[in-house]
């Protein structure tokens, strides 16, 4: 296992190397400050959506009406913000519970009623574009109402002072670091094995610096966006829940052999509703993102984002079968993504290429899962 998870973490850093590299040779802008603070506005919104969809992968199920699902909350939260004057914050409320009910009980069919999640959620994603369409009209609506800003159109405009994300970096690579090194004295005081202090320490200097390094080049722009501090927040708690819960235990051995989890008392019906429950707030929150950052709700927002939230998780090390996966892949699968979206629209590259491109990137991500969990 040691092997295999080396390997997908050299593929991944020289992939990103390779791709950053390309771009910004074949334009300088792709790194300048501006397009950087795009690319991680950009990242971090398909990172949210990938973050939920981890968690359904893991448990061994498969959603691909997060695309449509997206569009549509972001239409409802528009429609009631433009066009029925509400309050922006009671209009995103009232769209989150309306994704939380809608993939409640999607998993609930999934789990209770053995219907394949494939065909569930396939279903789900043509009802979820229709419905939108219907919800907006067919029409472009705004996320502003009478030309001023409100809670919905700041999600992706507002930033954080160079102060204030030098805090935030600090407490970043504080909580890091703190967290390693409990874990570290919990498998010491268990008289388990621990990787030697020197080199431990030094990981931790080296990320606390790269973390430094992010927060300058964000601060020469405007600051550190939003949506990325959200992003940052949303990590943590994922990469707990997942590791330090009860409920991220259940998901894991759910996702490994159902069966077993079944016979051993795990409640992997419930685990799987609630995989499903948490992926309707994430949808919710991507699709206040994307719609924000669109500036308004249209026909097409959320177009494939299914796909580029799978293409993240799997290019990030999660196994399609369940039973594996971790935040910090995601992570990295989802910065590969969108640094290759926002690439090939910096060079203005032709619709139809960028669909080869981020197929072939999906592609390319199963086979390399297939072939190391053959390895």
């Amino acid at each position: 296992m040691t092997n295999r998870i080396g390997v997908r973490d050299y593929s991944m850093g020289l992939a990103l190397l390779a791709i950053w590299a390309f771009f910004f040779v074949a334009n300088s802008n792709f790194l300048a400050p501006r397009n950087f603070s795009m690319l991680m506005i950009e990242m971090s919104i398909n990172a949210i959506l990938a973050l939920g969809m981890l968690l359904i992968i893991v448990s061994g199920q498969i959603d691909l009406s997060v695309g449509s699902g997206l569009g549509l909350v972001g239409g409802i939260a528009s429609v009631l913000v433009f066009q029925h004057s509400w309050p922006a914050g009671m209009a995103m409320l009232t769209a989150t519970l309306a994704g939380l009910a809608i993939w409640t009980f999607m998993g609930a069919l999934i789990a209770y009623q053995r219907i394949p999640a494939f065909i569930i959620t396939l279903g789900g994603l043509l009802i979820f574009k229709g419905a939108f369409w219907k919800v907006i009209g067919n029409a472009t609506i705004p996320v502003v109402a009478g030309g001023q800003s409100n809670l919905y159109s700041l999600l992706t405009t507002y930033y954080f002072p160079p102060a204030g994300g030098v805090v935030l970096g600090a407490v970043v690579a504080g909580v890091v670091g703190f967290s390693s090194w409990r874990a570290r004295c919990r498998r010491q005081a268990r008289g388990l094995g621990v990787e030697d202090f020197e080199p431990w320490f030094l990981k931790i200097v080296v990320f606390a610096q790269a973390v430094l390094l992010l927060v300058i080049m964000l601060n020469q722009f405007r600051g550190v966006p939003l949506p990325f501090a959200l992003l940052v927040l949303l990590s943590f708690v994922v990469h707990f829940l997942s590791r330090n819960t009860p409920f991220g235990r259940y998901l894991y051995a759910t996702g490994g052999n159902e069966e077993a989890a079944r016979i051993s008392g795990i409640p992997t019906n419930r685990i799987i509703v609630g995989a499903y429950a948490l992926m309707g707030l994430f949808v919710a929150l991507s699709g206040f993102l994307q719609t924000a950052y669109a500036g308004a709700s249209t026909t097409t927002l959320g177009e494939l984002m299914e796909l580029d939230a799978i293409a993240a998780c799997v290019i990030g090390g999660a196994s399609l079968r369940g039973g594996r996966g971790t935040v910090l892949g995601v992570l990295f699968g989802a910065l590969i993504m969108a640094s290759l979206l926002n690439g090939m629209t910096l060079l203005a590259v032709s619709p139809e290429i960028k669909y080869i491109a981020r197929g072939s990137a999906l592609a390319l991500a199963v086979w390399l899962d297939i072939r190391l969990a053959k390895s």
